[in-house]
């Protein structure tokens, strides 16, 4: 075993010094201060590849017709894509637009962002708090609160489907208990309220990890000082962990909105594609219907939805930097 162990070790100390004689050579051509962006830039192929050259052919996209899939193939329209989807005569009423589907989905994201985005802050929250002042079992309790995040969403869409079901678990305990079957996930309020809650659950335990970290990192001898003084723990978390938090916060409070704004799979797998009806149709299943599962498939429409969805997720997020910003002063 020592012998293999030793084999191995020659190997890689052999492999690192022939990558290292041509390494010397370039930074003695280009110089020491260059060389992070030579090691930078295999990232930055992969991520040019994979995020900047799909974002550039859906804003060219955006601005062509037909339906033909190659872009050499498709018709220049300019802004017509655009100026259907902005077709309203009242954009609080999806009836009157010309893509209703289009608006009903936007008033469908905007409330779910609005409810998942302060839900699971402030469940993330309270748990971050409680598990920061626990001293026995933290990493359990760390472990069993991420758990959900490992999951897939789709595997979590149909455990949960499983569970709500006509027959399912829920329904069995509330037979039980003397009550009704409820037919949750074909009843509006209840399958937006599964919806949102079910979200909550699976994303609060990456969120938690955030603001725990940060918590940790707030001094000890700062909440000491204040019960010298006299300070309530309600005063505490009002004045000292609030602010010292803030920017952990507006970390989550970013992702939280992106990933709001973006919700698709555990939603699709358990509403059956948005159900009942189109009470749970969001942006991204609009997006992907129009495109690949429709019979006419709309590249140009689906482009300029998402381009659009892209614009208003960077006005939200520069605003909610802009005004942590504005607070901290």
């Amino acid at each position: 075993m020592k012998a293999l162990i030793h084999k191995v070790a020659e190997g890689l100390d052999r492999l690192m010094r022939m990558i290292e004689a041509p390494t010397l050579v370039l930074q003695k051509k280009i110089g020491i201060h260059r060389m992070g962006y030579v090691f930078l830039a295999p990232n930055m192929v992969l991520f040019s590849l994979f995020v900047f050259l799909p974002v550039g052919l859906a804003i060219a996209y955006a601005f062509t017709g037909g339906t033909n899939m190659l872009i050499w193939d498709r018709p220049y329209v300019g802004l017509e894509n655009f100026s259907r989807l902005l077709n309203c005569k009242n954009y609080m009423e999806p009836a009157t637009c010309e893509f209703d589907l289009f608006w009903t989905a936007i008033h469908n994201t905007w409330w779910y962002t609005l409810l998942n985005s302060i839900g699971t802050l402030l469940m993330a929250l309270i748990t971050a708090l409680v598990l920061n002042r626990l001293v026995r079992g933290k990493a359990f309790f760390r472990a069993v609160f991420f758990y959900p995040v490992l999951l897939s969403p789709v595997v979590v869409g149909l455990i949960w489907k499983w569970f709500l079901a006509r027959n399912g678990l829920l329904n069995g305990f509330i037979e039980n208990l003397g009550g009704e079957r409820i037919i949750f996930l074909l009843e509006v309020f209840w399958s937006r309220f599964w919806v949102v809650y079910i979200s909550i659950w699976f994303h609060m335990g990456f969120f938690t990890l955030i603001i725990l970290a940060g918590l940790q990192a707030i001094p000890s001898d700062i909440y000491e000082a204040a019960q010298v003084d006299g300070t309530s723990r309600w005063r505490q978390f009002w004045r000292l962990t609030l602010p010292l938090l803030m920017p952990n916060l507006l970390v989550v409070a970013v992702l939280l909105l992106i990933r709001s704004v973006q919700v698709f799979d555990e939603a699709w797998v358990l509403t059956d594609g948005g159900g009942p009806g189109t009470a749970n149709t969001f942006i991204v299943q609009f997006i992907y219907q129009t495109a690949f599962n429709s019979e006419v498939r709309l590249y140009g429409l689906a482009s300029a939805a998402s381009v659009l969805m892209g614009l208003v997720l960077l006005i939200l997020t520069l605003a909610q930097v802009w005004l942590a910003k504005k607070s901290e002063y």
